[in-house]
């Protein structure tokens, strides 16, 4: 499924793409002298087609770099989760650990004698001794 969207998307992309690129072929003076527009000092003369896919890609990038500037306390914060799941994770460990050493421990201990506390009459159910 994600090949074929891929290629729904990508082949009509492509060929707008060379259609735009044919069809603006023609040269453009990008200036960048705001003061003298008749003989600029810093000017480009490039095909117009990849001064608009220049233009775009500039877009993207400075589009893409304010969100990630825009998002730096989700990061934060999702780093700072982490550190406290892997903290909790750890001492879950050491909890489980100190639980099996402690069950191990009980199983050692020697077996209650079959009289009691109290001896071989033991209590009453209202705990009276016998």
């Amino acid at each position: 499924m994600r090949k074929f969207f891929t290629a729904l998307v990508v082949i009509p992309l492509g060929l707008i793409f060379i259609v735009f690129a044919v069809a603006n072929r023609h040269f453009v003076t990008v200036s960048f002298d705001p003061f003298n527009a008749a003989d600029p000092a810093i000017a480009v003369s490039m095909p117009l087609f990849a001064v608009i896919i220049t233009v775009a890609i500039l877009g993207v990038v400075a589009g893409g770099m304010a969100t990630w500037f825009r998002q730096r306390h989700w990061r934060r914060a999702a780093r700072h989760h982490e550190a406290d799941a892997r903290r909790a994770r750890a001492e879950t460990a050491d909890l489980r650990a100190a639980a099996a050493v402690s069950r191990a421990d009980q199983q050692r201990l020697p077996a209650p004698s079959s009289y009691g506390f109290y001896g071989a009459a033991g209590r009453d159910k209202q705990g009276a001794t016998l």
